[in-house]
C-alpha cells in the first residue's frame, strides 16, 4: 500500500535510537524525509551517514527556544514540515514515597514539556500542510507501574493532549493521535532487563503476560503504526490512543 508519504517532512523527537530511530527507518522506505530532533549527536551523525536522506539537528529538548530554532530550521532547509512524531521520553523513576517534588517537576518538564513546545512552534508549518501529529505515551498511563510518579503523570498528559489538541485543531484538518507501547525490545529495555539477576527468566515471565504469540513487540511494529496514522490513508482518525501491544493492556491476562 502506497501511504502517499513521499517527500514528506516528518519531525521526529529523539530519532536517533530506539523506537523513534524505527520509525525514521519506516518513514525512508515510505520515501519521507525523517528530521531527527535528539541530543544525542554521536547516533544521530550514525543515522545520517548512513541514511544520507535523513537530516539531523541536535537539540536540548528541554529547551523551549532550542526548540523553535530547531523547527525554523528545518522548515527553512527543505522548505515544509508535513508531520510531528513526539516521541522522546524517559522512565525515570521519580516515585511518590521515595521522589522529591523538585524531582517530580523535572520528569514532568523533561518527559512532556517538549511535546508542547515542538507542537506549538511547528503548528504555523503544519497548519500550511495540513500535517499529522503523532504522541508516543505509554502503558503506564493506563496501568501504572509504581515508583514512576513522573512518567506517568507525563504519559497520562500526553493522552490529554492528545485529545485536548485533536479538538483545537479541527478547523486547520490537522489529526492528532497517540500510540502507546507497552513491552518492546528496544536496546534500553535489553539493558533494563539485563540488570537482572536471572535476565533470561525474567524476560519469559513478562512475555508469557503478552497474549498475541506471547513475545514482545518490536520497534519496527510501533513505527509502522505510526506511520500509519501520518499518512493521509489514516484521513479520518483523530483523537485516537492506540495500543500494538499485543493485547498487554486490553486483554484477559489470564487468557
Amino acid at each position: 500500500m502506497d501511504l502517499h508519504l513521499k517527500d514528506k517532512v516528518i519531525l521526529v523527537s529523539g530519532g536517533a535510537k530506539g523506537i523513534g530511530k524505527s520509525i525514521c527507518v519506516q518513514l525512508l522506505e515510505e520515501g519521507a524525509v525523517p528530521v531527527l530532533l535528539d541530543k544525542d549527536e554521536v547516533a544521530g551523525m550514525a543515522f545520517v551517514k548512513q541514511f544520507p536522506r535523513a537530516h539531523f539537528i541536535s537539540i536540548d529538548l528541554n529547551d523551549a527556544f532550542a526548540c523553535k530554532k530547531s523547527i525554523d530550521k528545518a522548515e527553512k532547509t527543505l522548505g515544509h514540515i508535513d508531520g510531528l512524531v513526539n516521541n522522546a521520553g524517559y522512565n525515570d523513576s521519580v516515585g511518590l514515597e521515595h521522589g522529591t517534588p523538585q524531582k517530580f517537576i523535572q520528569s514532568l518538564t523533561s518527559n512532556i514539556g517538549h511535546f508542547y513546545y515542538l507542537t506549538h512552534y511547528s503548528l504555523s508549518y503544519l497548519k500550511q500542510s495540513k500535517g499529522s501529529i503523532v504522541n508516543i505515551g505509554s502503558k503506564v498511563a493506563l496501568t501504572g507501574q509504581g515508583n514512576t510518579s513522573g512518567y506517568a503523570a507525563a504519559k497520562g498528559g500526553i493522552l490529554g493532549l492528545t485529545r485536548e489538541w485533536a479538538v483545537e485543531l479541527l478547523p486547520y484538518s490537522i489529526r492528532v493521535n497517540t500510540v502507546l507501547p507497552a513491552e518492546v525490545w528496544t536496546p534500553l529495555y535489553e539493558t533494563w532487563i539485563n540488570s537482572f539477576a536471572d535476565p533470561v527468566k525474567k524476560k519469559l515471565q513478562i512475555e508469557s503476560k503478552i497474549p498475541l504469540e506471547n513475545r514482545m513487540t518490536t520497534p519496527e511494529e510501533i513505527a509502522n503504526m505510526v506511520v500509519f496514522l501520518l499518512s493521509d490513508r489514516c484521513s479520518h482518525v483523530t483523537g485516537q490512543w492506540i495500543s500494538p501491544d499485543g493485547g498487554y493492556v486490553h486483554l484477559d491476562r489470564s487468557i
